[in-house]
């Protein structure tokens, strides 16, 4: 994932695509955490002052919705499935040992900026279980063992 630097043009380029509705205020969300990686505090209150809102609406919107990040988050995300069928074949000892092998658990980021852990209710491939996706790539059957062959994969 490329991110681009957060400079008042880059915000105001970003919001001038959006009608002065508040409507809006997700999509342009969206938008943001997808060119800087997350949404920025200087991007909630650009978008308020953008759809002459208050900023606590702003806030309210981004934290009630689980995929809008309000930190910076890791080049690479690391996203473990704990659904049913993931938790009984073992998502729990997967998530043990990242925290174990990267010094993270759910919702933490590395102090290098390396990798972000997220837990998720379901990927959708219980087949597979128990399930990791390290930058959209799907890694099935994932135990502690093959962890660390797929982070040094991804490095």
């Amino acid at each position: 994932m490329s991110v681009q630097t957060i400079t008042e043009e880059t915000l105001f380029e970003l919001l001038d695509t959006y009608p002065k509705d508040r409507r809006y205020a997700l999509p342009a969300m969206q938008d943001m955490q997808k060119q800087f990686g997350y949404v920025p505090r200087e991007g909630l209150e650009a978008l308020a002052e953008h759809l002459e809102c208050p900023l606590s609406g702003m806030y309210s919107i981004a934290t009630f919705y689980k995929a809008i990040s309000l930190e910076p988050k890791g080049k690479h995300i690391i996203k473990v499935c704990d659904g049913t069928a993931c938790h009984v074949r073992g998502s729990v000892n997967l998530i043990d040992s990242i925290d174990r092998t990267l010094g993270i658990g759910p919702g933490e980021t590395t102090k290098d900026g390396e990798f972000s852990l997220e837990l998720v209710n379901c990927l959708g491939a219980c087949a597979l279980a128990p399930v990791m996706v390290v930058d959209d790539i799907y890694h099935s059957k994932v135990t502690p063992d093959t962890l660390p062959g797929i982070l040094e994969e991804t490095t």
